[in-house]
């Protein structure tokens, strides 16, 4: 597990660039926390999952699985950001939190219901 961990959390390193530069962008022009870390995480969840459903898990990537992973991570990445606005919390602390919540419920959501061998 320690393993795959690893390589998740390498392929959370460039999702996490990506995801910073465009939420940073996005605010920056004027968008609230909430839409702008839930367009950042949309568009970096995709390099993420196909990156991950290969390298990490070794499955394959589906439709079906896409969106699994998907919804569920898009509705952390909202609520996080939603949180942040009503609490006026600053945006780089916003970045930290959600990038360190979606990196281990990631990873568990992933192997333990998106990627899952069934036997």
């Amino acid at each position: 597990m320690l393993k795959r961990f690893t390589r998740y959390a390498s392929i959370g390193v460039l999702n996490t660039l990506i995801h910073w530069v465009i939420f940073g962008t996005l605010y920056n022009l004027g968008f609230k926390q909430s839409v702008s870390n839930f367009i950042a995480f949309c568009t970096a969840v995709t390099f993420s999952f196909f990156a991950n459903a290969r390298w990490t898990f070794n499955a394959q990537a589906t439709t079906a699985r896409y969106i699994f992973y998907t919804v569920f991570m898009g509705a952390t990445a909202l609520a996080v950001g939603w949180a942040a606005d009503n609490a006026h919390i600053n945006p780089l602390l916003t970045l930290i939190l959600f990038s360190a919540i979606s990196l281990v419920c990631g990873f568990f959501w992933s192997k333990l219901f998106v990627f899952r061998v069934r036997k």
